[in-house]
């Protein structure tokens, strides 16, 4: 426990001082900023379009200025660009330790290699879910700036369980890129990882297998593509919890076994 807490103050450290912590922060809050924005267009179109800020089939594809709408753009940021930003996130902390060269120093510390990769996941979620508070917190702010109709305070409820829910579905996946950003000894494979998952997410959600491709399950629990009772089943929770599994024990396995020597 001790090597632990030490190992934990290492990597909070790491990320506190690091440029990719302000990066992410500024990264995802653009989503509730846009919001705000196209929410102030839609308020009142005509004047938006007169100023050529956003024409008729632009209004008809966002929605209307209503808190539903903004929740909505909200809960997609996080499930898709949270993929993005959090797996970003994850090539950087398990990336950068070949990058500096300092992967080989798992060979000489006192602390255990599963202890070290621990602390990396346990930081890498509290940041990722932290950034999720972000979003939701300054997407609330912005909207009520913007004075947006449709409030309702069973409409937040809800839009916090479709935000929050797809944060946590989408942190359990990243331990598949902490293995990739070991296996390619990097950054490049692990995002090269994950945009090929969003491809292939886009694709079974579009076929109609999204509630058994784990990648597919955070965006449609978002609401992203309908109501979440008609998209998803109590298989795909077990899914998606099966996947993380499998993801944490090849990660902590090839973190343990492989040769940081080289």
């Amino acid at each position: 426990m001790k090597n632990l807490k030490a190992a934990l103050w290492v990597e909070t450290l790491k990320a506190r001082r690091s440029k990719i912590f302000l990066g992410s922060a500024a990264g995802l809050s653009l989503a509730p900023i846009m919001g705000g924005l196209f929410m102030i267009i839609l308020k009142d179109p005509e004047a938006a379009r007169s100023m050529g800020l956003i024409s008729l089939k632009a209004q008809l594809t966002v929605g209307t200025a209503e808190w539903a709408s903004m929740f909505d753009m909200l809960s997609q940021a996080v499930a898709i660009g949270g993929m993005v930003v959090f797996s970003m996130i994850a090539a950087w902390s398990f990336g950068r330790e070949f990058s500096d060269q300092t992967a080989k120093t798992f060979l000489a510390v006192p602390t255990s290699r599963s202890t070290i990769v621990a602390a990396k996941l346990v930081v890498l979620s509290v940041w990722s879910f932290g950034l999720t508070i972000l979003v939701l917190g300054l997407g609330l702010l912005v909207g009520f700036l913007v004075d947006i109709p449709g409030w309702s305070v069973s409409l937040l409820q809800a839009s916090i369980v479709n935000i929050i829910g797809a944060s946590i579905l989408t942190i359990l996946l990243l331990p598949f890129v902490a293995l990739m950003a070991g296996l390619g000894r990097g950054y490049l494979l692990p995002m090269g990882w994950t945009f090929l998952m969003l491809i292939f997410a886009q694709v079974f959600a579009v076929i109609g297998w999204g509630e058994i491709f784990p990648w597919s399950i955070p965006a449609l629990f978002s609401g992203a593509a309908g109501l979440r009772s008609d998209m998803l089943g109590p298989h795909s929770y077990v899914i998606i919890s099966v996947s993380s599994l499998i993801g944490l024990v090849l990660t902590f396995r090839w973190w343990n076994h492989a040769d940081h020597a080289k």
